[in-house]
C-alpha cells in the first residue's frame, strides 16, 4: 500500500480512527502558536480590566471579569482546529461568541472569532466555503436592515457594520485568498505537466532520430559491406589470380562508395556552420548506378521503373528500399534473375523487388535481420502498406520466389 505526505496545511479534515476511537488530527504549529497569542492576549485585556461593554449594559447578563473567560477560553481551543477541524471549530466558535455577547466581551474573543470564519472557508471544502459566504453575507444584510427598521435610527446601521467586519469580512477575505490559492496550484500542476509532456516528447524525438540514424547507416553500408564480404570470401577460396584481382577490384569500389556514405551520414549529424558540407540525399535518378553495382557484385537484375515526380521523404525512401532489397538479394538470393518495378499508381508509388530463394544451404554474408525491420519503418512513417515473403506462386519452374512490395502515399500530408 502506497502513502503519500502532504503538507500539513493541506491535510484532509476528516477524522481519523487509532484503536477504534476517534482522534482528531495534530494541530498545525501556527494554529497553536494563534492559540496561546489568543488567549494570553484576552487574558491581559481582563487584567487591566478592558472590556467591550460596561457592566450596566442592558445586554450584560453577567457581569465581571471572570465570565468573559470561559468563552475565551472556549475559543482559545477552537483555533487549535482551525486547520485540522475547521467546521468543528466554526460552530463551537460561534456559541462561544454569542456567549460572550452576555458578558462584558472581551475583544481577543471577538478576534479569534474573526480568524475561525477566515479559517474556515480557506481550508475547509468548498461547499462548506460557498455556504458561509451565503450565510455571512445574509447576516450582515439582515443585521443592517432590521434593526434600523425596528428602530429608525442612523445608529441602528452600525450593527451591520459591526456584523459585516466581525462576521462577513473574513469570509470574503478567505474566499478571496483560496481562490488565489486554487490558481496557483492548478498553475503548479499545469506547468508540471507541460513538463513532463515535454520530457515525454524530447524523449520521443531522441528515439525516433535514433532510429533514423540507424535506418540510415544500415542501409547505407550494409550493402557495400555485404558485397565486401562476399568478394573478399571468393579470393580467398579461389586460387585464380584473374578471379582474385577482379573480387578485389570490386571489393575497392565498394569500401569507396561505402566510405562515401559513411562522410554523407557525417555531413547529416554535422552542424551545418562546420567545414563538411552534408552531401545530398539519393534519388531515384541513382538507381541506374544502385543496379549496375548489384550487377558488378553478381547479381542479374532486370530494372523497370516509371516513378514519374515523386516527394523527396517517398524517393530517398523507394531508394533504400530497393538499396536494401537488393542487398538481400545478394545474400540470400538463389542464382536467377531479381527484378525491381517501380511504378505511380492511383496516387501511389509501387515498389516490387522478387528474387529466386530456396536452394541455398545459408547466406553469403552474415546479416542481423535489421534490414526488414528498417524498410517496415519507412513504409510505416509515410502511411504506406509493406510485405515481404515468399510469392504466392511458389511452384514455379525456376523455383520459389521471394517478393519485397511496397506501397508510398503521394499526397503531401503522408510524405511531409
Amino acid at each position: 500500500m502506497q502513502s503519500r505526505t502532504v503538507p500539513r496545511d493541506q491535510a484532509s479534515t476528516d477524522r481519523t480512527v487509532l484503536d477504534g476511537a476517534m482522534v482528531l488530527p495534530r494541530p498545525h504549529r501556527f494554529d497553536v502558536y494563534t492559540a496561546v497569542g489568543g488567549l494570553l492576549g484576552g487574558l491581559l485585556l481582563v487584567g487591566t480590566g478592558l472590556s467591550t461593554r460596561p457592566a450596566d449594559d442592558p445586554v450584560t447578563l453577567f457581569d465581571g471579569p471572570w465570565p468573559v473567560l470561559v468563552p475565551l477560553g472556549v475559543m482559545a481551543c477552537c483555533e487549535l482546529l482551525r486547520r485540522a477541524a475547521p467546521r468543528t471549530a466554526l460552530l463551537t466558535g460561534t456559541v462561544a461568541v454569542c456567549a460572550d455577547v452576555v458578558t462584558q466581551g472581551n475583544l481577543a474573543t471577538v478576534m479569534m472569532f474573526t480568524d475561525l470564519v477566515y479559517a474556515a472557508v480557506l481550508y475547509g471544502p468548498l461547499a462548506s466555503a460557498r455556504r458561509i459566504q451565503w450565510i455571512t453575507g445574509l447576516l450582515t444584510v439582515a443585521a443592517t436592515l432590521v434593526p434600523f427598521a425596528v428602530w429608525r435610527t442612523p445608529q441602528a446601521l452600525l450593527i451591520g457594520v459591526v456584523v459585516g467586519i466581525v462576521a462577513y469580512g473574513p469570509a470574503a477575505t478567505g474566499w478571496i485568498v483560496r481562490n488565489h490559492r486554487d490558481a496557483a496550484e492548478a498553475a503548479r500542476l499545469r506547468a508540471e505537466q507541460t513538463a513532463l509532456l515535454a520530457e515525454m516528447d524530447r524523449a520521443q524525438a531522441v528515439t525516433a532520430e535514433r532510429s533514423r540514424m540507424a535506418r540510415e547507416l544500415h542501409d547505407m553500408v550494409a550493402n557495400h559491406l555485404s558485397a565486401i564480404a562476399i568478394h573478399s570470401t571468393a579470393a580467398l577460396s579461389l586460387d585464380d589470380p584473374k578471379t582474385s584481382q577482379e573480387a578485389l577490384s570490386v571489393i575497392r569500389e565498394n569500401s569507396v562508395d561505402g566510405l562515401a556514405e559513411m562522410r554523407r551520414l557525417i555531413g547529416i549529424l554535422r552542424d551545418s556552420s562546420g567545414d563538411t558540407e552534408p552531401v545530398a540525399a539519393p534519388t531515384l535518378d541513382g538507381l541506374d548506378a544502385l543496379v549496375e553495382n548489384a550487377r558488378t557484385n553478381g547479381l542479374d537484375v532486370h530494372l523497370d521503373t516509371d516513378p514519374g515526380t515523386v516527394p523527396a521523404p517517398v524517393e530517398l525512401a523507394a531508394y533504400r528500399i530497393v538499396q536494401e532489397s537488393l542487398t538481400n538479394a545478394l545474400k540470400h538470393a538463389s542464382p536467377g534473375r531479381v527484378t525491381v518495378v517501380l511504378a505511380q499508381r492511383d496516387g501511389s508509388l509501387t515498389i516490387a523487388v522478387t528474387s529466386p530463394f530456396g536452394d541455398r544451404d545459408g547466406p553469403r554474408a552474415p546479416g542481423s535481420g535489421a534490414g526488414l525491420v528498417g524498410m517496415r519503418e519507412r513504409v510505416a512513417l509515410l502511411g504506406g502498406e509493406f510485405e515481404a515473403g515468399p510469392a504466392g506462386d511458389t511452384n514455379r519452374a525456376d523455383g520459389k520466389i521471394w517478393a519485397v512490395r511496397a506501397t508510398l502515399p503521394l499526397t503531401e500530408g503522408d510524405s511531409a
